[in-house]
């Protein structure tokens, strides 16, 4: 079904979308930007996502130059909400996808939009909602790992305020065991993989890949077969059919 106005719109459905590697996990972008938090990457890739989703309805509205820019900035003001602080992120979006659902609504009682192409934005629009309203700031934030020069000068600043050199030793070596443990426990590779798991449900190795941009399949597998031995993680099936999900 074609929209009204535009013999030419091309039914959402029937649209191939090119899978380009996104750059929003490189370090600087996701701590300063997204403040280290996955679930605010998520929400951002499915903004970006509905705004690409607009944008090829838009020629629908060339008759109505009103609605065409209104509809124009929704698709740009999804985006820079999602970027917003995090105390700021849920209410801008909130208020783009109110503003985006009375458009639709407007552009299918005047025909102005095929029912096809504005039932898929809705849904696109409703996944968003979704992820928007179960956001919650994160209680368990990624850190940066300790490296062991940090923990032998920790370690270091101790064992010189303490003359006794048993103490010392003693004081040092369990600085350094407790940085060994958060830096095996707080992988910010693994709690990145804890956080698809509890967002996706039980996924495979590749469907968590596709999410977890810059780290190969081999590195995903072997920080599984740790939160699995840890107990954090269950698998089911073995090689490719392989499945994971949260215990």
């Amino acid at each position: 079904m074609k929209d009204k106005n535009h013999k030419n719109t091309m039914p959402l459905a029937n649209t191939k979308w090119s899978q380009t590697d996104s750059f929003v996990l490189e370090k600087s972008i996701f701590s300063n930007i997204f403040e280290k938090d996955i679930r605010r990457v998520f929400i951002y890739q499915k903004a970006e996502r509905l705004s690409r989703v607009i944008q090829l309805i838009t020629p629908a509205f060339q008759n109505t130059p009103a609605m065409k820019a209104r509809i124009d900035a929704i698709a740009v003001g999804l985006v820079d909400s999602a970027i917003l602080p995090t105390t700021e992120v849920r209410t801008a979006l909130s208020r783009e996808l109110l503003a985006l659902s009375s458009i639709l609504s407007i552009a299918r009682t005047g025909n102005i939009l095929s029912a096809m192409n504005a039932d898929i934005i809705a849904r696109e629009a409703h996944g968003l909602l979704q992820e928007v309203a179960s956001y919650e700031e994160p209680n368990l934030m990624i850190e940066d790992a300790p490296s062991l020069p940090d923990i032998a000068r920790r370690a270091g600043k101790v064992s010189v305020q303490n003359k006794k050199g048993t103490h010392q030793e003693s004081v040092i070596k369990g600085a350094v065991s407790e940085g060994r443990k958060k830096i095996s426990a707080g992988s910010p590779r693994k709690e990145s993989i804890v956080e698809i798991l509890k967002d996706k449900g039980q996924s495979s190795i590749k469907d968590i890949s596709t999410r977890l941009r810059g780290v190969s399949e081999k590195t995903i597998q072997r920080e599984l077969h740790a939160l699995v031995k840890d107990g954090r993680v269950n698998k089911t099936g073995e090689r490719r059919w392989s499945r994971y999900e949260m215990v």
